[in-house]
């Protein structure tokens, strides 16, 4: 693969190991009404998704998972983004910033992967080799299913906690598109490894679009609409 391709340059080889699925857009001491809301906010963010955030005027901050909740009582930040209900709940960031957002526009879904040296890899007899392979793969399916299986009990019980839940704004929404557009493509006129598996990804996932339009996204949208 092209990840496999590119990561060889640093002498490791990787195995999809699990996805987060799609992300919550975080946790906010206050209301974001419009694409303003968000010049000036402090957040704790970071990677793509924090380059994109401060080009539409967020403050990104790097703070250890365990001193999230301290910075949100202090006011040191005005909002976090983290994963997801399952993984928030635990953190009881809803105390100190009870509005918590959807969708998380940088996280669509959230691969991890594990690395190994290749030459340490490489050195294994094959049935290490496949048992490895096979752990990943066995690990993928259990972070994805059990995502699937908490997120939703862990966010009816932050809501009835009193977390407000909110969609971002359209204008908010807008902005992200274009600036996260922006930035691959300044990122794709000056590298050609970056360029080399984006290109095939946006090819990749037209071609999705197309065929969720017309599955998955088709049958979740008629079902979600029926009081089931």
């Amino acid at each position: 693969t092209l990840m496999r391709e590119f990561l060889k340059n640093y002498n490791i080889i990787n195995f999809p190991m699990g996805n987060t699925n799609a992300q919550m857009g975080g946790w906010y001491r206050k209301e974001i009404g419009s694409l303003a809301d968000l010049k000036g906010l402090k957040m704790r963010t970071a990677g793509i998704a924090g380059k994109v955030q401060e080009r539409l005027g967020v403050v990104t901050q790097s703070i250890p998972a365990g001193e999230i909740y301290t910075a949100l009582e202090k006011g040191t930040i005005d909002a976090v983004e983290f994963v997801g209900p399952y993984d928030d709940q635990k953190l009881a960031f809803y105390k100190v910033a009870p509005h918590y957002y959807y969708p998380g526009w940088w996280e669509g879904s959230a691969q991890t992967d594990l690395y190994i040296n290749i030459k340490a890899y490489e050195a294994l007899p094959a049935e290490y080799k496949a048992m490895i392979e096979a752990a990943a793969a066995y690990a993928h399916i259990v972070m994805q299913t059990t995502y699937d299986a908490k997120n939703p009990i862990a966010l009816k019980q932050l809501v009835a906690a009193g977390a407000k839940l909110h969609r971002f704004p359209k204008d908010v929404m807008d902005a992200a598109f274009k600036e996260s557009m922006a930035l691959y493509a300044e990122l794709s006129a000056k590298n050609p490894r970056w360029k080399k598996i984006y290109d095939d990804y946006i090819k990749f996932r037209a071609d999705a679009n197309m065929w969720f339009r017309f599955a998955e996204a088709g049958f979740d949208d008629f079902m979600q609409a029926q009081k089931l």
